[in-house]
């Protein structure tokens, strides 16, 4: 049976709607015939372009297959169609289309495949939004969720993945010029989905995603043609993790050095010993594959026992242009007598460029203070045992090799460079160790009669007192040196600290409790609590650590700052000397608690006074808006009470619509001054339901006057859904929106138009006016802001705020935007309301 090879897969990818790849498949389509291939189109749809429907001409299309679904008859890809005319290409548009339900096949992307498996090649297109592992971040730029989607596995089985590249400008002039969309929905597309924004972010996805699609076809050719060199085609970062503290050091510098190299890939790598044994704590390394994934970058783990072989490895695998190592955490002898994996991965890196960083102060815990011992460190002493339980013997055995040539004072010179050299290693104890048992080992081997212990002379007593005296001498000198060297240790690391302590409380980066979480650590306590003492009793003002220092420990320790305030330690006894740091220590909380509450009087201070400036803005708006329309009412109502005027009927009819006006215009005002006050008190409380939004734009012109609504223009779909809000809050919103709309557009109509985006319904008011400049935009919504477009007496500036706020309060948004050809659009974003479940008819009761 002969196996049918499979057809190969073209996607033309793009990154948004009308970037035109299907116009690009059908054109290698028509290449295709012109060459002689048979090429048929198995599913197109042009969305009523005409140049798109243009390029169908004199190309073969397969019949669709119809199917009614809900009494509406749709049409699919008929996949027996096009197996039975069994041609060489097939052209098949959008991949990550769902089909009707009750088809063959749930997506398009399964009927391609059923295609691909009977050996036909396919010529396909979807856009970057339809990927799978994309779909979050496109809801994320967007605010849209693409109900179809087509697993990455799929395009990226892919024979050729064709990219339709187009800056967001030239996509944005090609709909406004009505190439993409029909005219009447170009506004509400560019002004939601086709943003500039949007825009930029799905074309960066495109690039990016498609970068990897080729940066695996490059691995494979490398892979395959055994090429093992690194290529700089993309600048790519590795970082060395240990598992270490300083690993976030380390990551975070790894991000900058790929920041400065034009965005580069980052990549963490972590070596694993071949048993699978890590010495990194459990929480480390996680915690750390978080902070790097968190960057952007990638976190891997490779199984290798000689570390810088492994990494080198790992980078050269992956293309990378550039390590970041820490540097060794061994002493300098240790360094001297072994270079160690950074000294390795040096010499070996070749073409890779090494970065190696110093993390003296890395890790989370910060700066610890040394422990005040005083004296040498316990390895040392060992060290220095051993070196006398070593020392004794071999030079014994040295010097009895030596026989008759080794005098007396050779011996004597050897055993008491030993002690000196055990004190310098060992600190005393050692030393004198060496001294006693050097000087019984020379009595013993050395002095006649030898092979016992004989001491009768004044040379045999001054030598082994001279070395006593030289051991307790030089001990004394080494212990002095490594106490000072603590002290100067510590007292590096106290100014350290409390020099970064003060740059940070003067510069008002670190809280109370973030200065109280340091003391806790830096002097190894289990809860740390700063106590003001009051007239009405203790009150604590900050804590960290466990639970309550007054409950941990019965009589805690106090620490007195200033009069009234105490500091509170609980888990350790501390000495004076480190009590003296403890209080700069406190007195920096302190500092930083006072500056926290200067803080939060300022913040009041600023309330009050955008509350004093609220407050004159309304009484400027009270005695010059409010008073016009009350001067025009006080003036026509005098004037009908006056017996002195003859006034014809016209001219009290005219007066009394005066009056009338007079009191509208002063009602609008009023209402939104009473509104903006609800508002800003938070008493409004919205009662949303389903609503008709036709209904209620109807109800909200009616507050406008008749020769006003005759130049409202309205224009929605029949089958609007309805949104879910508070119907008298919405009116108010859509009679703001149009008035303000109908005042700065007297020479034209105003539109009002809606339709349905995703989960929401947009409602959009439209004029065109002079507009507003476009860093103006968001001073519109300010109160009491006009921007000079008003004269004195024609509002308070308060309509566009309100409505606004109406609209937040109804958990919607509302935006301003340039309308096309000039002027200004409104626009209004509620979401749509639920449809109730149709209860289903209970089933009869069957007859006994």
């Amino acid at each position: 049976m002969d196996v049918v090879a499979r057809g190969t897969l073209r996607i033309y990818l793009g990154a948004a709607p009308g970037v035109g790849k299907t116009f690009a498949m059908l054109g290698e389509a028509h290449r295709r015939v012109s060459r002689g291939t048979d090429v048929v189109v198995g599913f197109v749809e042009t969305h009523g372009r005409r140049r798109t429907a243009e390029q169908l001409e004199g190309l073969e299309v397969l019949p669709r297959r119809q199917v009614t679904h809900r009494g509406v008859a749709l049409s699919e890809l008929d996949v027996d169609a096009v197996l039975a005319r069994h041609p060489e290409v097939v052209a098949v548009d959008d991949l990550a289309h769902t089909n009707v339900p009750g088809s063959k096949n749930a997506k398009r992307c399964q009927d391609v495949g059923e295609i691909l498996a009977a050996g036909i090649n396919v010529l396909t297109t979807v856009n970057i939004a339809h990927l799978e592992s994309l779909n979050d971040v496109v809801e994320q730029i967007t605010g849209i969720t693409e109900q179809e989607t087509v697993p990455d596995a799929v395009v990226r089985r892919a024979d050729q993945i064709e990219l339709l590249d187009m800056t967001p400008e030239a996509l944005r002039r090609r709909m406004a010029h009505g190439n993409v969309y029909p005219l009447e929905r170009v506004d509400a597309a560019l002004g939601n989905y086709f943003r500039v924004g949007n825009l930029t972010a799905l074309r960066e996805l495109a690039l990016l995603w498609l970068a990897d699609r080729v940066d695996e076809g490059l691995q494979r050719y490398k892979a395959e043609h055994h090429i093992d060199h690194v290529w700089e085609a993309r600048e790519r970062v590795v970082v060395a993790l240990t598992g270490g503290h300083e690993a976030e050091t380390l990551i975070r510098r790894a991000f900058r050095v790929a920041q400065r190299s034009g965005n580069s890939a980052l990549l963490a790598v972590h070596v694993l010993p071949s048993d699978g044994l890590t010495g990194a704590s459990p929480g480390v390394l996680p915690s750390q594959r978080a902070l790097v994934e968190s960057l952007g970058g990638s976190y891997h783990q490779v199984i290798g026992d000689d570390v810088a072989t492994a990494l080198l490895e790992f980078a050269r695998s992956v293309d990378a242009t550039q390590l970041v190592i820490g540097t060794s955490r061994r002493s300098r002898w240790a360094r001297a007598l072994r270079s160690g994996i950074g000294g390795q991965v040096i010499a070996d890196s070749g073409e890779i460029d090494v970065h190696i960083v110093t993390h003296a102060a890395a890790g989370s815990r910060g700066l610890r203070l040394p422990p005040l011992t005083g004296a040498l460190t316990a390895r040392r002493r060992w060290l220095g045992l051993a070196l006398v339980l070593a020392g004794v013997p071999a030079l014994t055995a040295l010097l009895l090799v030596g026989g008759a040539a080794v005098s007396l004072s050779v011996v004597l010179l050897t055993f008491l460079l030993l002690v000196l050299a055990v004190a310098l290693v060992g600190g005393l104890w050692p030393a004198l160790a060496a001294a006693v048992l050097g000087g019984l080992a020379e009595n013993w081997f050395f002095v006649d009669p030898t092979g016992q212990l004989t001491v009768s002379k004044v040379d045999d007593i001054v030598a082994l007192l001279g070395g006593l005296v030289v051991a307790i001498t030089v001990a004394t000198v080494v212990d002095r040196s490594a106490r000072r060297a603590t002290v100067a240790a510590r007292s590096q690391a106290e100014t350290a600290m409390l020099a970064s302590l003060t740059r940070s409380v003067l510069a008002g980066g670190r809280g109370l409790s973030s200065l109280l979480e340091q003391i806790r650590e830096a002097f190894g306590l289990r809860a740390v609590s700063m106590v003001e003492r009051t007239p009405d009793g203790d009150r604590v003002v900050g804590r960290c650590g466990e639970a309550d220092v007054a409950g941990s420990d019965d009589h805690p320790d106090e620490v007195a700052v200033t009069d009234t305030l105490v500091l509170r330690l609980s888990g350790r006894n501390l000495p004076a000397s480190e009590r003296r740091v403890l209080i700069a220590f406190a007195e920096q909380a302190a500092v930083a608690l006072q500056q926290g509450r200067l803080a939060a009087q300022a913040a009041e201070a600023d309330r009050l006074a955008a509350g004093n400036s609220m407050r004159t803005a309304l009484l400027a708006a009270v005695s010059h808006d409010l008073r016009t329309p009350l001067a025009g009412i006080k003036a026509a109502s005098s004037a009908l009470r006056s017996r002195d005027l003859e006034l014809t009927d016209a001219d009290r009819s005219e007066l009394v619509a005066t009056i009338d006006e007079s009191a509208d215009r002063l009602t609008g005002l009023v209402d939104n001054l009473l509104d903006m006050s609800r508002l800003q008190a938070g008493a409004v409380n919205p009662r949303l339901a389903a609503c008709d939004l036709p209904a209620v734009v109807s109800r909200g012109l009616a507050w406008l006057d008749g020769l006003d609504r005759a130049r409202v223009e309205l224009d929605w779909p029949p089958d609007l859904p309805p949104v879910l809000a508070d119907p008298g809050l919405l009116e108010r919103v859509v009679a703001n929106l149009v008035g303000n709309a109908l005042q700065h557009a007297p020479a034209g109509s105003v539109t009002v138009t809606a339709g349905p985006l995703a989960e929401h319904v947009e409602l959009r008011v439209i004029d065109h006016g002079p507009g507003v400049a476009p860093a103006d935009l968001d001073r519109l919504f300010a109160p009491f802001q006009r921007l000079g477009d008003a004269p004195a007496g024609q509002g308070v500036g308060l309509g566009l705020a309100v409505a606004r706020g109406l609209t937040e309060a109804m958990s919607g948004t509302l935006t301003a935007e340039d309308t096309a050809g000039g002027g200004l659009t409104m626009v209004v974003l509620l979401a749509t309301a639920p449809v109730p479940a149709v209860p289903s008819e209970p089933l009869p009761t069957p007859a006994p």
